[in-house]
């Protein structure tokens, strides 16, 4: 666990020790003296004084801390092998300083406001999602101006529970009802750049990619479709990446990512680490294998 996952989940467990202590005079205290260590800690290494934290490679303005949330999906999406390859593809971007967590309950904690942005990976199939108590962290944490990016089936998170999220991940997983197609067969297919005027896919070709093409994305929220594909069953465009603004917040949405093959594309790698780029305030790049040389 690297340092900063340290430090989120103890203050996301503190938070949870306090909660949950029986209310007498010793329990009250206990939590007192508990939030004042959490406090005094995360301020002290907030401000540099602790060495693990201290970076020094470039100035604090061009930084994004990024929050990979995952840890539960359908059984047929490998969350434990997608996450890490994702999180390592965000980081050939150095401005991206990216953290894990394997608990979507951590959506719960204020912890959560430290960062810029925040990936869902999951979905929490057959079981409830992160409460109402996350759901509104998360939506106050888009809303006032933070961003959020989307992968795979995260389109399928809080299914039933939550209409808001609709708006907030620009379009949401039609669900398993019969007439519902769900995506076409697992196959290679083309990803077209669909504004290739963005800085987000600026300088993007179409690619190919190993995956399921989704066709089960429903919502009225407005959205700008970066990148499609045409379905082969249907003869359909769906969006393959796509943006939209939720408050002053950000959200960056992309379906592709189905198993560590799909994530191993180019062309998916470069939506992901200049989309996310984007959510999180930043000016997209380009990787730097893909810029042209210089003359």
């Amino acid at each position: 666990m690297s340092y900063m996952s340290y430090m989120s989940y103890m203050s996301y467990m503190g938070e949870n020790l306090a909660r949950h202590a029986q209310g007498n005079w010793w329990s009250k205290q206990l939590q007192k003296r508990l939030a004042l260590m959490l406090a005094v800690l995360v301020v002290a290494c907030g401000g540099g004084l602790c060495a693990a934290a201290a970076d020094t490679a470039a100035p604090a303005a061009e930084k994004a801390r990024v929050l990979l949330v995952t840890g539960a999906d359908y059984p047929g999406h490998l969350w434990r092998q997608t996450a890490p390859v994702l999180a390592e593809v965000l980081r050939k971007d150095p401005r991206l300083e990216v953290v894990t967590v394997e608990d979507p309950a951590f959506l719960d904690s204020p912890a959560i406001n430290k960062y810029d942005l925040i990936i869902l990976h999951f979905q929490n199939w057959q079981q409830p999602g992160p409460g109402e108590h996350a759901r509104e962290n998360l939506r106050q944490f888009v809303e006032g101006g933070k961003g959020v990016a989307l992968v795979h089936f995260a389109c399928g998170a809080w299914f039933g529970e939550w209409p808001e999220f609709s708006k907030i991940a620009g379009r949401a997983w039609a669900g398993p009802g019969p007439g519902v197609r769900q995506h076409d067969p697992f196959a290679s297919f083309r990803v077209e750049i669909a504004r290739p005027d963005d800085p987000i896919v600026r300088g993007m070709t179409d690619f190919d990619t190993p995956d399921e093409l989704y066709t089960c994305l429903v919502g009225d929220h407005p959205i700008e479709v970066l990148a499609q594909a045409k379905s082969k069953v249907d003869g359909k465009y769906y969006p393959m990446a796509f943006v939209s603004h939720y408050g002053k917040g950000r959200t960056f949405h992309c379906p592709l990512g189905h198993d560590v093959k799909a994530l191993s594309v180019p062309g998916v790698q470069e939506l992901y680490r200049r989309g996310c780029a984007w959510a999180a305030g930043l000016t997209p790049i380009a990787a730097q294998s893909t810029q042209p040389a210089a003359k």
